[in-house]
This record gives structure tokens, C-alpha cells and sequence, in this order.
């Protein structure tokens, strides 16, 4: 069977406008969350969410092309293109016809369907942008990045909510494993913080309406009371081992299992128990044909909402067993926020980094215990171990569930 490795890697987040930026802050316990600035939150309950700073679409887009692109397309092109350019991959060394692109987002062009309805409403149908479809639907993400970098395998989006970005991976996974493809743009993005957006979430109760920055975003904490939004993109190169060493590429890690499952239980909340999410993990071991007990790391879905953080600690403990008590377990979403769609791609990004340099990520802002959410949780500062195998889990609405476990390789380059 074919082995699949990571040879590229590409992140725009709230802490980071590169994966160096966003590695360092991670490092350095910074938190990306602030007082909303893309619109008036006057009547809003919540004024929270981790915006991408500094960021200047002129710098990466021409006028005209900004304008033809929204910001979820504009974030997949910008990792992308970073995670290309680190790659190394050329026409020279790669047949493009084997490259596919397989980015998700949870949320599309939000912004542009609000503009637009806007513009419906106000001056009619015959005054709705013509790019309008083109600029809004989700796979255009993948399209317009295969589009850039001239990537003609095969390209689509995965829609699975906040679990979408895994499901990515995972499935690029399967595609280069069992032959179809030889590399894969892998990935998910997310632009979404937008007034329905916010509205939304907000009304149906899963967003923190804390207004202290620190204290809003806070897996697995007593005193969680919803996630914070949070935008980006994150997007790796995953390739086929022998294709990667013969153009000499350096490797960063192997994907070694993916597993993914559905509740089919409830549009938003978890099934009992985690039952759904430990099968995930459970089908993720067994792809990897490893024991659960060397799993030494679990970047965790951890959104700061009570039953998610409740449901996934149900979950670890299902999946694991006896080494849930021990296994090192954080979420990085009190320094990002949670970017939905894009999660997943950002936080197997950490996994890798955290792999590369034996660095587990904390879980910052934690300070009051939970006793249903009784891990091995890494609080507030990293920890310096050297770590083999690590899982990323993504959970979303709709009972979608995905675990991928990357693994240390151990000098190959």
C-alpha cells in the first residue's frame, strides 16, 4: 500500500499570517481574539471573534481579481500558494494531471451572499452581480487554487461543517493511498464573520458572549460557556512517499490513519456518550494499524462549548481506554478561535510542528478544572517531549465526526 507524507504546508490565521507566524504565536500563548471590527455589534450580544490582522488583500491579489474572489477563496489561495511554494513541487518534477486539490469551507461565501442580497433588496434583481454564483459557492475555494497554481488532478469541497477540513485530509489521504492521485492541495478555509454569520451562531446559543478576551475561547475550563468565530485558511501538500523522495522533497510527517463516522443522532448535538466521535478515533487506530496506546498527542476538537468538551472527553475515553488518563491532550482554539471549516487543516498543522520539534501545544486561559472533562489536558504553557504519533479530531453539525493521526518520520528528508 501506498504511504502518504506531508511535504508542504500553508496557514493565514488570527495569530499568523504564515505557518512560521501562527507556529510562533502558538509557542508564544498568544491569543488571536478581539473586539469585532468588520461590523457594529451595537445590537449584538456577542463582540467577540479572532479576525486575521494586517491583512491587505492588495498584497497577495490585483484590484481586479480582490474583487472577483471572496475572502473564504481569497485565505485558500494565500496557504495554498504558501504551501506549494514549500513543497517545492514543479512541472519539472510532477505531473500536474496528478495533483488534485481538495479544500473545504463550512460557510462559503457568506459575505458575499449578504452583499448581495443586500444589493436584491434595495435595488433589484437585475442589479445582483453576474459573479455573484461564481464568487459564493463553496468549491471555488478549490477551483480558483487549481486554477493558480495549475493543478488539473482531481478538485472538490468537502461540506461537513466544522469537521470539514479533516475530512479533507483524510480523503486526499485515501485518493494518493490507493493510487488516484499522487499529491493532493489539502485543506479547508473560512470567511464567515459576518453579521448573519455571528447572528446566527449566536442565536442558537454556541457562541461565548464573554468579553474578556482571554477568558472567551476556553476548552475544557469549568467556566466555558460557547466558542469565539474565528477565520483562515490552512492548507497541506500531501504526496505519495516515493514520488516525494525521488524529486527529494523534505518531509515533514506520514499520514498514517484517518477515520470519520456520523452520529446520525442530532443536527447539532453530540450522540450520548461521544459514542459517534470515538468511532472516528477508534477507525483512525485501526487505519493506522497501531494501539491506541501510542497515541502520544490529541490536538482536540476542544470548541469551549459545554457539551462538545464534555461529548469528546466521553469520546477519548471510549476511543483510548486506560490511556485517556495519560495521553497529552489541548486545543488550540483559545488562541485561533474556531475557524469551522478550516479548523482541522490549521490544527494538523499544529499536530506536524508539534511533532517536528517535540513541542506539545497548551491550552490557553485554562484555570478552573472541569470534573467531566477529567484528561490529561495541557494547560496554559507547552510542554517540551518528544512525541511519535499524534491525532487531530474535528466534530461537526450534523453528526459529521474525522480523526487523522500524523506520525514522526523519523529523518527521513
Amino acid at each position: 500500500m501506498r504511504r502518504v507524507v506531508i511535504t508542504g504546508m500553508g496557514a493565514i490565521t488570527p495569530i499568523g499570517n504564515t505557518v512560521e507566524e501562527f507556529w510562533n504565536s502558538i509557542k508564544e500563548e498568544k491569543c488571536g481574539i478581539d473586539e469585532i471590527t468588520y461590523f457594529d455589534t451595537a445590537d449584538f450580544k456577542v463582540k467577540l471573534a479572532a479576525e486575521i490582522k494586517d491583512y491587505h488583500p492588495e498584497n497577495y491579489f490585483d484590484h481586479k481579481a480582490a474583487k472577483r474572489i471572496d475572502g473564504f477563496t481569497q485565505y485558500a489561495m494565500i496557504a495554498a500558494r504558501e504551501a506549494f511554494k514549500d513543497s517545492g513541487i514543479q512541472e519539472e518534477n510532477t505531473d500536474m494531471t496528478r495533483v488534485g486539490t481538495v479544500i473545504s469551507s463550512g460557510m462559503g461565501g457568506l459575505k458575499s451572499i449578504e452583499e448581495q442580497n443586500a444589493i436584491y433588496l434595495e435595488k433589484g434583481p437585475d442589479r445582483v452581480s453576474p459573479m455573484y454564483i461564481p464568487i459564493a459557492i463553496t468549491n471555488m475555494a478549490a477551483g480558483n487554487v487549481a486554477i493558480d497554481l495549475g493543478l488539473k488532478g482531481e478538485s472538490f469541497a468537502m461540506v461537513t461543517a466544522c469537521a470539514s477540513s479533516t475530512h479533507s485530509i483524510g480523503e486526499s489521504y485515501r485518493l494518493i493511498k490507493h493510487g488516484y492521485q499522487d499529491v493532493v492541495l489539502a485543506g479547508g478555509t473560512e470567511c464567515s464573520i459576518t453579521p448573519t454569520g455571528v447572528a446566527g451562531f449566536m442565536n442558537i446559543k454556541a457562541l461565548s458572549q464573554a468579553t474578556d478576551k482571554i477568558r472567551a475561547s476556553i476548552p475544557f475550563d469549568a467556566e466555558r460557556s460557547g466558542f469565539v468565530m474565528g477565520e483562515g485558511a490552512g492548507v497541506l501538500v500531501l504526496e505519495e512517499l516515493e514520488h516525494a523522495k525521488q524529486r527529494g522533497a523534505h518531509i515533514y510527517a506520514e499520514v498514517v490513519g484517518y477515520g470519520a463516522s456520523t452520529d446520525a443522532y442530532h443536527i447539532t448535538s453530540p450522540a450520548p456518550g461521544g459514542e459517534g466521535a470515538a468511532r472516528a478515533m477508534e477507525n483512525a487506530i485501526n487505519d493506522a494499524g497501531i494501539q491506541k496506546e501510542q497515541i502520544d498527542y490529541i490536538n482536540a476538537h476542544g470548541t469551549s462549548t459545554p457539551l462538545n468538551d464534555k461529548g469528546e472527553t466521553m469520546a477519548v475515553k471510549k476511543a483510548l481506554g486506560e490511556k485517556a488518563n495519560t495521553v497529552y491532550m489541548s486545543s488550540t482554539k483559545g488562541n485561533t478561535g474556531h475557524l469551522l471549516g478550516a479548523a482541522g487543516a490549521v490544527e494538523a498543522i499544529c499536530c506536524v510542528k508539534a511533532l517536528q520539534e517535540g513541542f506539545i501545544p497548551p491550552t490557553i486561559g485554562y484555570q478552573v478544572k472541569d470534573e467531566e472533562c477529567d484528561l490529561n489536558i495541557v494547560p496554559n504553557h507547552g510542554i517540551q517531549k518528544d512525541i511519535t504519533y499524534a491525532m487531530s479530531n474535528s466534530l461537526g453539525f450534523g453528526g459529521h465526526n474525522s480523526s487523522i493521526i500524523l506520525k514522526k518520520m523519523g529523518g527521513i528528508t
